[in-house]
């Protein structure tokens, strides 16, 4: 029995999977994902945990770019993101660095995910400044760390949990929370969230610190407006960010100006969402062999 699709077709799913590979991983991609995945030893997280299929779908596509944009509202975040990421000059590079990092700490072996939270903490150490209004932030601060993850955490799993090929139940939720807590110990966060509730009682704590900037508003523009890639990819890329806004929390929306819509999102948007990510689940899933077995 012929499992894979016709040439045409398999071949347009290995171009366009190999296309959003290198995108997102970068010229190392390969030699990483070969050393992440092939090093024998320990890992944090076992095949069955949450965090592995989260961080393992096409919804990440989404419940990044929403992260980034929820990051953004902490003024002390925003202003260390905008003095030293480099996200303007290499917005792909910065992805790339970022996405190896989760591979790491995800699927890589405990030393690995180790000495890279270890890296992280390092560049950290060293990134310090003041905002436009003068207030004094450090990268390594506890608390901004915490919010930084927390953000994500919240990003994330929102993204899975609407978009996602395979939900995760309410127990699931807290072990991806819980999962997600035990990176963050690693990168210098005190006390993160364990599971779901925590995590939005945190979130909740943060909101009186939290406001669009004039970088944060600049910096959405960027993201959504004139986004790095092809003219080509600009309308799939469209449909990803306008999700990435309808999943923000509706003050974080209307801080950063960005237009609502419910009807438009229910009718339109989300349904788009959807579509899109499947798509690009489709492409980046390598097809079954044409001689693997029915039950493969």
């Amino acid at each position: 029995m012929r499992l894979t699709g016709p040439p045409c077709v398999d071949g347009l799913r290995e171009r366009l999977g190999g296309e959003l590979f290198s995108r997102v991983a970068g010229p190392d991609g390969p030699r990483n994902r070969a050393r992440i995945h092939g090093t024998p030893g320990p890992r944090w997280f076992g095949p069955e945990r949450p965090v592995r299929r989260v961080h393992g779908d096409a919804s990440m596509f989404i419940g990044g770019l929403s992260a980034l944009l929820l990051q953004s509202l902490h003024p002390l975040a925003m202003a260390a993101v905008a003095a030293h990421s480099g996200f303007r000059g290499d917005p792909w590079g910065r992805l790339q660095r970022t996405s190896t990092f989760l591979a790491t700490t995800t699927y890589g072996t405990a030393e690995s995910a180790r000495l890279a939270c270890a890296r992280v903490r390092s560049v950290h150490e060293r990134v310090s400044g003041t905002t436009p209004e003068g207030t004094a932030y450090r990268a390594g601060d506890p608390r901004l760390l915490g919010w930084v993850h927390v953000a994500e955490a919240d990003s994330f799993l929102r993204a899975h949990q609407r978009y996602g090929h395979r939900p995760l139940t309410a127990a699931e939720c807290d072990g991806y929370v819980a999962d997600m807590a035990r990176v963050a110990t690693e990168l210098g966060v005190v006390d993160p969230p364990r599971d779901r509730a925590e995590l939005a009682e945190r979130l909740d704590a943060y909101r009186p610190e939290l406001r669009a900037t004039p970088q944060a508003r600049d910096a959405a523009r960027f993201l959504l407006l004139n986004p790095p890639v092809p003219l080509v990819a600009r309308l799939p890329y469209g449909v990803l960010a306008a999700n990435a806004v309808s999943l923000l929390p509706g003050w974080a929306a209307a801080e950063l100006r960005l237009p609502r819509a419910r009807v438009v999102e229910d009718l339109c948007v989300r349904p788009l969402g959807s579509a899109m990510t499947s798509a690009v689940r489709w492409a980046m899933t390598a097809p079954p062999s044409a001689t693997a077995p029915a039950s493969a």
